[in-house]
């Protein structure tokens, strides 16, 4: 019976060591892969939709291939655990990208004399070697107050601050005024997207500049309500011939005004817009149920040429950029490549009193019309100017419309702010950042009116056919019994 009794103990013994080496292994095993995934700071799995959580492709594209090294310095933020690991996805990108979490800003004296700071000021420092750049929380975020939604800007903050630290020298993008149809506050969205591609923006009145000044990298020229001066053409045309870079968001066609000052200069470039817009006809073209909002896929040209995705325009009463011969445009030194295009079932009205958006016998076909170009201009000392030319200012304006109860701005429909952006970086040689933006906001019903009618059978279709194979199968079944 003792020795029995030895045995039971050794036994017991024995697999009580067993279990506790088991258990020690598999706690072993957990702390060590734990300790080796935060080591390896590997990314999370995002299943959204949208990757909201994932470094977008833009991102990817400005500062994927960074050659100079950049810190991002988070400093009283450990309530904040998403900044971090958001941070460290940069890293993951380009090695040349660093991370520093600092908590206690006793430790860092140096930190608190540079930037006059508090032990409990919480911050967010983005340097390089040559200048640094400062966020708070309140950068992190804005508010919609349209739909009531906070939007989340902590992807855009960051690379924006990226690109402002380490870019040589931020492009002057003037807005030309004087003239306007739509004051400088329509185009508030359009410039901040504009200025958080690290350029900078400025306002210019030729009348009282008395030039084009020569630190213009691009000047925009929204619709006119009237035609400029002869001083104001001269001027124009003397920044073509230096090699100047012009976007022009045009919007003659819809406005009864003779403008031939204005018109000489288009004439450079060998191009006019007559007055009409374009109505839509095909489904596919058009947004849902809005034949005068023209959608066009943005074709293939240096605005895509980075771009693994298909980009959508979406102009309002857009007009058709006639070009002139090839003749008259190889006199001119004039070349094009289209941007943008109707269908060919498209067509133009001149008769803004007709309601209708079904053609009628005073329209005229305006199928496959360019209403977007690049347009480049050879002059005869070889300076080269190039224009990109849309047939249309509002669709880069934040006019809000009302899209089945749910408003929104022009500017958001589609890719219209990405194709505005994305111009303004081919004129001034920053093709690096020409790409498609996450979109962190709230998204509007936008679909044309195929896609619509898409969805509606889906929605309605699909339950019916479940409805009649359930009444099928219970009638098979009821038959057997």
């Amino acid at each position: 019976m003792k020795k029995i009794i030895e045995i039971i103990k050794r036994k017991w013994l024995k697999d009580t060591f067993l279990t506790i080496l088991l258990i020690a292994i598999i706690f072993a095993i957990y702390f060590g892969i734990n300790y080796g995934v935060e080591k390896l700071n590997l990314s999370d799995l995002d299943l959204t939709t949208d990757k909201v959580y994932s470094i977008s492709e833009s991102t990817k594209t400005k500062v994927g291939n960074l050659e100079k090294k950049v810190q991002i310095q988070i400093i009283n933020l450990g309530d904040y655990a998403y900044l971090l690991d958001y941070a460290n996805k940069y890293t993951q990108l380009n090695p040349n990208i660093t991370v520093e979490q600092i908590d206690d800003l006793t430790t860092r004296p140096d930190i608190m004399n540079t930037y006059g700071l508090t032990t409990t000021d919480s911050l967010i420092i983005i340097k390089s070697e040559e200048r640094d750049t400062i966020l708070s929380l309140y950068d992190l975020y804005t508010y919609d107050y349209s739909t009531g939604e906070q939007i989340d800007l902590t992807e855009e903050a960051i690379t924006n601050a990226i690109i402002q630290v380490t870019i040589e020298d931020k492009p002057k993008i003037y807005f030309l005024e004087g003239h306007n149809y739509y004051d400088n506050a329509y185009f508030e969205l359009i410039k901040q997207d504009i200025t958080a591609e690290a350029n900078e923006i400025a306002s210019l009145n030729i009348l009282t500049a008395g030039s084009v000044p020569e630190d213009c990298d691009c000047l925009v020229i929204t619709a006119l309500r009237e035609d400029i001066t002869e001083m104001e053409k001269d001027q124009l045309i003397a920044y073509s011939n230096r090699g100047g870079k012009i976007l022009l968001l045009d919007g003659s066609n819809l406005l009864d005004v003779e403008t031939p000052n204005f018109n000489a200069v288009l004439n450079l470039y060998g191009f006019s817009i007559p007055k009409g817009i374009i109505i839509e006809q095909n489904q596919d073209k058009m947004l849902y149920g809005s034949p005068e909002f023209i959608v066009a896929e943005i074709e293939n040209s240096d605005l895509t040429s980075n771009i693994n995705m298909s980009m959508n325009v979406c102009l309002v009463d857009g007009g058709k950029i006639e070009f002139q011969d090839s003749e008259a445009l190889e006199s001119l030194g004039v070349t094009y490549q289209t941007i943008a295009t109707t269908s060919d079932s498209a067509f133009l009205r001149t008769d803004f009193s007709i309601a209708s958006t079904s053609k009628t016998k005073s329209d005229t076909d305006a199928g496959n019309s360019i209403i977007g170009a690049i347009v480049t201009r050879t002059t005869e000392d070889l300076k080269q100017s190039k224009m990109i030319v849309y047939s249309n200012s509002t669709f880069a304006t934040n006019q809000q419309i009302n899209m089945n109860g749910s408003y929104g701005y022009i500017s958001r429909l589609f890719n219209n702010d990405d194709v505005v952006i994305n111009s303004v970086s081919y004129l001034t040689q920053r093709t690096d950042t020409i790409t498609i933006r996450k979109d962190t906001e709230s998204v509007s019903y936008t679909v044309t009116q195929a896609q619509h009618n898409i969805i509606m059978i889906i929605i309605f279709s699909v339950p019916v056919l479940i409805i009649i194979i359930g009444i099928i199968v219970w009638q098979v079944r009821r038959r057997k019994k």
